[in-house]
Parts: C-alpha cells; sequence; structure tokens
C-alpha cells in the first residue's frame, strides 16, 4: 500500500543533546546504585595507600642496607616486597569487580528503560529510525556508554588516588620541590582542553557514521530477496565498502586525536620532571639529603608518572561514552503514543461509527481523510476500495489511533474512541495484513501471543484447525511446539497467512480487519482466507481492504474511496448497476485475468458461509 498509515512526516531535525545534559542523565542512572561505587572508592582508597609504601620502602632499605648495615633478617625484604603488591592486586582487584557489578546493573536499568521508551513510542518514531538503529540504540550504546565510562571511572579513581598518596608522599619528602613540579599544570590544561574539543568533534561524526553503517546492513538482511533478485549484490556491496570505509577513516581520526594526547602530555610533564630531578641530584650532592632520600624522591615522582598519563588519557572515552549516552537519552525522550483516555471497555459489540472524520498528515499537501462519514453496525462486513491514497488504510489507521483525528470524531458502541484507553480499544480489534508480523517462537506461542490467560492448547488447535493450518501443524517435529523461525521463516507465505488468521482467531476481538490479506498469496491460500472471512460474517464485524474485488464481493457494503472521501456505497450487484466507478474497476481486473468474472456474472457470484469451528469462542 502505497498510502501513509502510521507515520507522520518527520519533524525538522532538532538540536543534539548538550554531552553535560547526556552526563547529568548519565549520572542519574549511577545514583541509586551509589552503594558499589562507594565500596569499590574504599578498596581503591586503600589500594592507592599502598603506593608510597614501595618508594618510603626502598628509602629504608637503601639507608639502612647500605649505609648502616643490615639490621633485619634478608628473607624478610621478599616476603614484603611480594606481599606489598599482592596487598595491593588484591585490593585493585576487589574494586574492579564492585565497580563492574554497579557498571551492569546501570546496563540493565537503560536497556529496560529504552526497551520500554520503543514499546510506547508515537508511530512517527519507526518512520525515522530504522529496525538496525533501534536495536543498536536499545542492546549497544547503554553498553558501550556505561561499560567504557565505567572502566574509566576505575582509572579516575584507581590512578587519582595513587596520584594523591604519591604527591602527598613527595610533599612529606621534599616540599620545596614538589611545588617547583606543579608549574607544568597550566601548560598541560591548556593541551588537553584543545584536543578534548577535537574529540567530541570527531567522536560525533564516528558515531553517525556507525549509525549509516549499520542502516546499510539492516537493509540488507531485511531486503535480501531483493537484492538477489535485482542482482544487486555488487551494488550493495559497494555501497557497504563505502560507509565501512568512511566509518573506518572517522575511527582513524579518532585514534591519531586520541593518541596525541599521551605523547603530548608527556612532553610537557618531562619539562618538569627534568627540572625536578636535576635539583634532586643538586641537593643530594651538597649532602642536603641522603642517597635514600634521594632514591625515594626519583621512585616516587617517576611512579607519578603512569597514573597522569592514564588520567590524560580519559578524555576520549568520557567523550566517546557520553556521545553513546546521548544516541541512547534520544531514543528514550522520543514522544510516548497519546493515551489520554480514560474509560475501560470490557466487552463490545463492534458496531462503528465516523462523524465527518478528518486526518492530515504533516507535510502532506492534501488531507488523508476529509468529511469522512460512515455507520457500521455490529456484525456488518464493510469493504473498502480504491486507488492507492485513497484513505483506506488510513481508515484503519485512525480506528486504532495510530494516527489522530484533526477534526470529527470516532465511537465504538456509542463511546468516543478517544475516551477510551487504547489498551481498552485495541483489544477489540483483530487485524490480519499483507505485511505478516511472527514471532522467533512456537506456533502456539505465536497464536496464543501476548494473551493475558497464557496458552490455552485446546483453544490453539482449534485456532489452527480453523485457519486450515492444522493439518500441517500436525506433521511437524513437536506439533504446536516447534519454532517457526525469525518471522516465521520456516514456514510458506501462505502457511504465515493461515497463522496470522489463527492469532487472530484466538484473540476473539469484535472487530476483524484484513488488510490486503490476500494480495500475495495464490488462488490456495486466497480461498482458505475468503472462507474464514465467509465464516466470520454476520457474527463479527468485518473491515476488509483488497485492491482484487473478488474478496469483498459478498459484502455488506462496498465503500469506493477517493482522495480522503467516499464517492460510491452501496452492494455489489448495487454497485454494478449504477455502472461507475466500482463497476469499471470490475471490468477493468475481469479484463486482466481470470481471476474476476464480468459484472453481469458477479451478480449472481455468491458462497454460503459454513458454520464456524469456533462458534462457542465467537
Amino acid at each position: 500500500m502505497a498510502e501513509p498509515n502510521t507515520e507522520q512526516a518527520p519533524q525538522a531535525p532538532q538540536e543534539p543533546m548538550p554531552l553535560k545534559e547526556a552526563g547529568r542523565r548519565l549520572l542519574s542512572y549511577l545514583q541509586p546504585h551509589w552503594k558499589y561505587w562507594a565500596i569499590s572508592f574504599l578498596f581503591f582508597t586503600f589500594g592507592a595507600a599502598v603506593e608510597p609504601i614501595i618508594p618510603a620502602l626502598f628509602k629504608k632499605l637503601i639507608d639502612s642496607g647500605f649505609q648502616e648495615g643490615l639490621k633485619y633478617p634478608i628473607w624478610i625484604v621478599p616476603v614484603v616486597i611480594i606481599g606489598l603488591f599482592l596487598a595491593r592486586g588484591t585490593l585493585n582487584f576487589c574494586g574492579t569487580y564492585t565497580m563492574r557489578y554497579g557498571v551492569t546493573a546501570v546496563v540493565l536499568d537503560m536497556r529496560k528503560d529504552l526497551m520500554r521508551a520503543l514499546l510506547r513510542a508515537d508511530a512517527r518514531l519507526f518512520s525515522q529510525i530504522s529496525p538496525g538503529i533501534a536495536v543498536n540504540k536499545i542492546i549497544n550504546d547503554p553498553h558501550n556508554s556505561v561499560d567504557v565510562m565505567g572502566s574509566t571511572a576505575i582509572s579516575i579513581v584507581k590512578d587519582a588516588m595513587s596520584l594523591i598518596a604519591l604527591v602527598g608522599y613527595l610533599l612529606y619528602l621534599n616540599w620545596q620541590l614538589t611545588l617547583i613540579s606543579f608549574v607544568s599544570m597550566p601548560l598541560l590544561a591548556v593541551t588537553i582542553k584543545q584536543v578534548q574539543k577535537r574529540l567530541r568533534m570527531v567522536g560525533q561524526a564516528q558515531y553517525e557514521s556507525q549509525q549509516r553503517l549499520v542502516n546499510t546492513v539492516d537493509d540488507n538482511a531485511r531486503a535480501w530477496r531483493v537484492v538477489r533478485t535485482f542482482d544487486a549484490a555488487a551494488f550493495e556491496q559497494q555501497r557497504f565498502d563505502q560507509e565501512a570505509t568512511q566509518y573506518r577513516r572517522w575511527t582513524l581520526k579518532q585514534t591519531t586525536t586520541s593518541a596525541l594526547i599521551t605523547p603530548m602530555t608527556q612532553v610537557v610533564a618531562a619539562f618538569g620532571v627534568s627540572i625536578i630531578i636535576t635539583l634532586a641530584i643538586l641537593q643530594a650532592s651538597k649532602g642536603a639529603s641522603t642517597v635514600g632520600d634521594f632514591v625515594s624522591f626519583v621512585t616516587a615522582l617517576l611512579m607519578t608518572i603512569s597514573p597522569m598519563r592514564h588520567l590524560t588519557d580519559v578524555a576520549q572515552p568520557i567523550a566517546g561514552s557520553l556521545i553513546t549516552a546521548r544516541g541512547a537519552f534520544e531514543l528514550m525522550d522520543s514522544p510516548a503514543e497519546p493515551d489520554h483516555g480514560t474509560k475501560e471497555m470490557t466487552t463490545s459489540r463492534g458496531e462503528l461509527t465516523f462523524e465527518r472524520a478528518e486526518v492530515h498528515y504533516e507535510g502532506a499537501p492534501t488531507p488523508a481523510l476529509q468529511d469522512f462519514s460512515l455507520h457500521i453496525p455490529a456484525g456488518q462486513t464493510v469493504a473498502f476500495v480504491g486507488a492507492s491514497g485513497a484513505g483506506k488504510s488510513t481508515v484503519v489507521s485512525t480506528l486504532l489511533r495510530f494516527a489522530h483525528l484533526k477534526g470529527g470524531r470516532i465511537t465504538l458502541d456509542g463511546v468516543d474512541i478517544e475516551d477510551l484507553k487504547l489498551a481498552s480499544l485495541r483489544r477489540h480489534f483483530a487485524v490480519v495484513s499483507q505485511d505478516i508480523v511472527l514471532f522467533d517462537g512456537s506456533v502456539a506461542q505465536n497464536v496464543a501471543y501476548a494473551h493475558p490467560s497464557g496458552i490455552d492448547r485446546a483453544k490453539v488447535e482449534q485456532c489452527l484447525r480453523a485457519a486450515n493450518l492444522w493439518q500441517h501443524v500436525s506433521t511437524m517435529a513437536d506439533g504446536m511446539d516447534t519454532g517457526i523461525g525469525t518471522n516465521g521463516s520456516k514456514l510458506s507465505g501462505g502457511q504465515r497467512q493461515r497463522l496470522a488468521i489463527a492469532r487472530a482467531l484466538y484473540r476473539d476481538a469484535a472487530v476483524w480487519i484484513f488488510d490486503e490479506a490476500t494480495s500475495a498469496l495464490d488462488s490456495e491460500s486466497e480461498a482458505v482466507v475468503q472462507q474464514s472471512i465467509e465464516n466470520l460474517r454476520h457474527s463479527k464485524t468485518l473491515i476488509l481492504i483488497a485492491h482484487r474485488l473478488s474478496t469483498i464481493r459478498n459484502a455488506d457494503v462496498i465503500c469506493v474511496m477517493a482522495e480522503g472521501r467516499i464517492i460510491e456505497q452501496g452492494s455489489h450487484q448495487s454497485l454494478i448497476a449504477r455502472n461507475g466507478t466500482y463497476a469499471n474497476l470490475v471490468r477493468i481486473q475481469s479484463a486482466d485475468g481470470p481471476g474476476e468474472q464480468n459484472p453481469a456474472a458477479a451478480d449472481t457470484a455468491s458462497s454460503q458461509p459454513a458454520e464456524h469451528p469456533l462458534k462457542k469462542y465467537l
């Protein structure tokens, strides 16, 4: 169907969320798990306290061992050294594990909220993002952002605490030289700030390129039949290669920018370290400090280089993490589907009334529905025909409130559908469409999909029999417990359609909608769908949308639509007698193939409805 269905024209792109706001949002997910961060902080603090003990130990060993002679057993030396490193390693391990435990809890919370946002999002969202992008934002973005942020947090806490402990020890040893070493800090800060600015720009471009690459793979995974039918493998490979190459370029730019941080900061830091060591040597040569003091000071000073280098390297992962988190939060902030109704409707007769309904999609030059009025009594079968874009599917979308009225109203059993809660409204509709959607599970799970009372195996079998699918299901290895694959990939087209009918039968709704349900089926499968329609006539309200007029000629009322209006309305016989648009459509289809009878013969075409196998459920 070429006409608008659930989507509205995309809105103008909004300004991206500031990274500071993304960081604040991310922090709100971290706060509920503060106990893990506190415990981790304590472990890293104790681990950092071990750091200055190592150069202090060297001072003691050198001063006492080389100058005064040994005053302790020699075997204590390896025991103490090994014990210090073992204690530091154990404390760092415990801190890392505790931090990771909290990180995985945050990722789980974000994924739950993202999935909740997707399930509640307004229909227009699905015209703006592909399924692949949605998967990436829900599965990968939380992990990539929080996991990287967790690793960075570990580095910051561990290295910052170590650096603070070492600087404190340096101040204790020689505060004058230590303060001199701070001279290079302003230059270091300016260098890091300039690199961070470029990192944010390159990181955003890399993230957007990754999304485009995901879209390309998603297109080919979904449309593989079309790609092979059009012999487009080479074209798609070239499209993928170009986008993958572009992504690689941005990745290399990000890597280059990130890699520059370490040598640039090391060169700046080297000026300060070289000055300090030179002054320390001068002091030692003049007898102002012992050999142990000198070795201890230089050792502690050199030990500060590693945590300083790690701390300067956190700029790139933090920027990348915030950019990724921003993408996830943008999905989370997608407008929810409006649900302002307050009324519940537990049962329904299926009586529908359109009162001058009007629907106008954003950006569309003309209304999709205008001045549309129609009364459908309970149990009546109504068919909508017309050219693509006439408004047929918009009628269905407004009934289910996927599209929203700009004027007029629609009632179900006399109650305005806008006053009903969405869940209460939609439980009274069953839809069998051209675009069949099945789930990766068993036959029974698909038939009883999301039913509040679970799976009634006897009812599942009855529904499968009524849909003329039981004979095939009974031959499967595990019967109705057999998996059907992704979107029913293990079933034929006709079997997938029959399974969709069985699912609708299980729902036992008051209003059934067949939206181009036979357009892609062979004659045998089409006959099964037509028989299902005949079996349901007068026990359910049926709405039929079809281009094949053979499926709707027995409808009680046929509505011919054009430009969002009903231009002809009546039974098949009365419309043929009128010799208007509908009669012309019948003549055209009769000339196109043997599947349609001519108008004269069509007057006598009818079929007697068989007794429905699920009569007791209807």
